[in-house]
């Protein structure tokens, strides 16, 4: 249709004289725009430095922020991860890992018009990311949220997202008896070890424990994407924006 379009529109051209043209620059292609955006944030440059080969900055910067209010980038994450590829997990793995906030991200007052999901811990100001993944290390449930947010706070909130699985492995920072509780209800197996302070110790199969690691390396191949490894995004829908475009380049394409 668009080429009939411009057919018609050199015929009326020659036709009539007063027939508008577009004055314009042409618009970018969205492919070249995307691969600019992926290429900001896996190298951690400011727009300003993108090369010029996938456009004007401007326009990389303008359509990211589009796209990241309209939730895009979460719903391509998403839809990428539900794609069938075999059978379900048999096993799921939950963490959280803190994200250093750079001070051009904490400049921002705090009555914006977005949240900014920044908070302030011994390490200074940072967010948190709580994540599931499958057996093989790739994500399922990503959530983002302020640095002093506990484990099983977030937790708490990805409960209702997690798919059904055998067993679910987590650190001691999961110990609660309420979680351990709602995964029985759900049929899924707890490999949690216990807290110290726990006085009747709950036993654990250590060695299906080791499996744990996956999720650490997961978080160590997001963190390669320098714009992740540091928040320099003021509001928190950019961000989690370039972590789930940084998911879906590394683990789902």
């Amino acid at each position: 249709m668009a080429e009939l379009f411009l057919l018609s529109e050199r015929q009326m051209a020659r036709i009539s004289p007063h027939f508008p043209r577009s004055h314009g620059v042409p618009r970018v292609d969205d492919r070249r725009v995307v691969s600019g955006i992926v290429y900001v944030i896996r190298n951690g440059l400011q727009w300003k430095d993108a090369p010029a080969g996938y456009g004007p900055p401007k326009t990389l910067y303008n359509r990211f922020i589009r796209w990241s209010r309209m939730g895009a980038s979460s719903t391509t994450a998403s839809s990428r991860r539900s794609r069938p590829r075999g059978p379900k997990p048999d096993r799921i793995m939950i963490d959280a890992t803190h994200l250093k906030t750079h001070r051009t991200a904490a400049s921002l007052l705090k009555k914006g018009c977005f949240s900014r999901r920044i908070g302030r811990t011994k390490g200074g100001l940072d967010s948190k990311l709580h994540a599931v993944c499958d057996g093989r290390g790739r994500p399922l449930v990503m959530l983002l949220s302020e640095g002093q947010m506990s484990d099983y706070g977030g937790a708490r909130l990805m409960i209702p997202h997690l798919p059904p699985a055998k067993e679910l492995l987590a650190d001691k920072g999961y110990d609660v008896d309420w979680l351990r509780k709602d995964l029985a209800e759900r049929g899924i197996a707890a490999c949690i070890p216990s807290r110290a302070k726990r006085k009747n110790p709950i036993p654990h199969n250590a060695v299906l424990y080791r499996e744990r690691h996956k999720i650490e390396i997961m978080f160590g191949r997001l963190k390669d994407w320098r714009r992740i490894a540091t928040r320099y995004d003021r509001c928190a829908h950019t961000f989690f924006s370039a972590i789930c475009i940084a998911a879906a380049v590394t683990f789902c394409l």
